[in-house]
């Protein structure tokens, strides 16, 4: 092994890099340097950005640097910053050593120095570097005595293992020992998929499988997915996940199987934490053949759809001693992946404000505020819609500004639409959401509402029945069936919308007051009046004011589409027959 160059090892606080190869180390107090695990993209990044420590390193400069060559998006990049923050930044509590620099890139704030082979710079008595020939990068050194001998003796050790030729090895084995896994959040192989059938032939519609899976689960937001050309290398090789995941730098790894019967089709997927070698979910999905291409390409969104929801759930039960602007983001989402209700609205709206002052220039923190704040308004389960629809409308705005091409700031724009009861703009917003993110599930949904809202059945339920097949664990699905139970009964077909009501209502019992209104119409105009009456006693029950309490109220309450013939002879006929007073 080649003997180290002095513009090989830096040191800033209590951190030692070795550009080398060795790594980054610590000293651990007592004297010595101890190895510090994160992965080979975070060190990369970090050497850039400590080579020009003080200036601003932009992000295309980085990505230059880092993935020469390669196409890759701004995700990955900010996926790896975070991993280094939650490592230099540890039990430091004046700010990050890398700030972000809005509308530019980062830069890395801390002091460093660049070693030699000469003896370390000495220290006066205010601090100030005495020494003739210090580094251009150091400006003010940070290191005590104690830790300039920590780092001869660690200097010591790189010699006796370089002699021995045993150095990369040993920082390798050791790397991942540390007290936290810095992998980045998302990170994830993706191996092929094994054919679980006696053909063949189709080996090739497999890997297809593999291939197409990896790149849908690339889109997820923060995702960190490895090649397919990387994750093909572990074809028929009998390597463990803790080792895949020690190889590749992942915390998951997702493996299944694909089988044919006739012309049906099954693909199993399994997700696996690499560190500790664990099953932590597994599903299967069926398709029919007919088209094969359509197949795959359905059956991979499904997957990584499904997959986006685990892994957010997953990541945010990670304890953080430091939660950042995403970690409160992760939360939020986690708690909004359980059914909606007006504790879970408030519990991750609170968690989405924390985010953003945290980072109030931050896109998806602003986004998903707006989403709420305007989705609790179109839920009726709040008593303070308009400054909750002012506020989003702000937030979404400064979203659509700074991220144009974000189909989550769209989604955010649109939801405002849909609460400022402008329906038709709402549905064109929601399309373009779409546009940008074919995999957001819930504009499928929003713009079955939309249609409804503005009086129209017309392709509400094949929207609603898409995003139902697309994600039928969704914790939303519950509102899902309600919606279709709204488009039967402005239908008169009052047996399919009761069927769908009731259904509503099992899959979330605390979905709101709307759809036990609803269903009292239902049960009313079949003749069931007894229950009719007790769901608009529950309905009433479940409002803050009288909405409920006669016709002419509920008329106010909410912006039925002109005309609104078709709610006239079902949805108010119903509530008439319920025991709904005029006035």
């Amino acid at each position: 092994m080649q003997g180290l160059a002095p513009s090989d090892i830096f040191v800033f606080e209590d951190f030692c890099l070795d550009r080398r190869g060795g790594g980054l180390f610590r000293c651990n107090g007592a004297g010595t340097f101890e190895p510090v695990a994160v992965g080979s993209r975070a060190l990369d990044i970090l050497g850039v950005l400590i080579e020009r420590a003080g200036e601003v390193v932009s992000k295309e400069e980085i990505i230059a640097a880092v993935w020469p060559a390669t196409v890759v998006e701004d995700s990955n990049l900010t996926v790896q910053i975070s991993a280094l923050r939650a490592v230099v930044d540890r039990e430091r509590a004046n700010g990050s050593c890398i700030q972000t620099v809005s509308g530019r890139g980062y830069r890395f704030a801390a002091t460093v120095t660049r070693c030699g082979t000469d003896p370390p710079p000495a220290v006066g008595g205010n601090g100030q570097d005495r020494s003739a020939g210090a580094s251009p990068v150091s400006r003010r050194p940070t290191a005590a005595g104690t830790r300039w001998r920590a780092w001869h003796k660690m200097a010591v050790l790189f010699g006796v293992l370089a002699v021995s030729g045993s150095l990369a090895a040993w920082i390798w084995d050791h790397r991942w020992f540390g007290s936290a896994d810095t992998r980045p959040r998302f990170s994830m192989v993706v191996l092929p998929f094994a054919n679980l059938g006696p053909d063949p032939g189709q080996e090739q519609f497999v890997d297809a499988i593999t291939s197409d899976l990896t790149m849908a689960v690339a889109r997820i937001g923060h995702s960190f997915v490895v090649s397919r050309n990387t994750a093909f290398t572990y074809r028929n090789k009998s390597v463990d996940t803790k080792q895949i995941g020690r190889e590749l730098g992942v915390r998951y790894v997702l493996e299944g199987g694909v089988r044919r019967s006739g012309n049906r089709v099954r693909v199993d997927a399994q997700l696996i934490d690499a560190e500790a070698d664990e099953l932590l979910w597994a599903q299967q999905f069926d398709g029919d053949v007919g088209d094969l291409l359509a197949l795959e390409d359905d059956l991979t969104r499904r997957i990584a759809i499904a997959l986006g929801i685990e892994l957010v759930d997953r990541e945010a039960a990670r304890s953080a001693r430091q939660p950042d602007a995403f970690d409160y983001i992760l939360r939020g989402n986690a708690v909004m992946n359980a059914p909606k209700t007006r504790r879970t609205y408030a519990e991750a709206i609170s968690l989405f404000d924390h985010a953003l002052a945290l980072d109030p220039r931050a896109v998806e923190a602003q986004s998903f505020l707006a989403i709420h704040l305007a989705g609790r308004v179109t839920a009726d389960v709040t008593d303070t819609a308009a400054a909750d629809t002012a506020r989003a409308e702000g937030l979404a705005g400064q979203a659509v500004a700074a991220s144009p091409r974000s189909a989550l700031a769209h989604m955010a724009q649109a939801m405002v639409l849909r609460a400022q009861n402008r329906f038709n703009e709402a549905i064109r917003a929601y399309d373009a959401v779409l546009t940008l993110n074919r995999n957001f599930v819930p504009a499928y949904a929003n713009i079955a509402y939309a249609k409804l809202s503005a009086g129209s059945t017309e392709d509400a339920t094949p929207l609603l029945e898409e995003a139902i097949r697309l994600s039928p664990r969704n914790s939303d699905v519950g509102s899902w069936y309600w919606a279709i139970g709204r488009a039967y009964l402005m239908e008169a077909r009052v047996d399919q919308a009761a069927f769908w009501l009731e259904k509503a209502l099992r899959a979330n019992p605390e979905v709101g007051p709307q759809p036990h209104a609803w269903l009292a119409a239902a049960y009313a105009l079949n003749g069931k009046t007894e229950r009719a009456a007790t769901e608009l006693a529950e309905a009433r029950r479940l409002t803050s004011d009288n909405r409920y309490s006669s016709i002419s109220r509920l008329r106010t309450a909410y912006p039925w589409p002109k005309g609104g013939a078709l709610l006239e002879t079902t949805y108010f006929a119903g509530l008439r027959k319920a025991g709904m007073p005029e006035e």
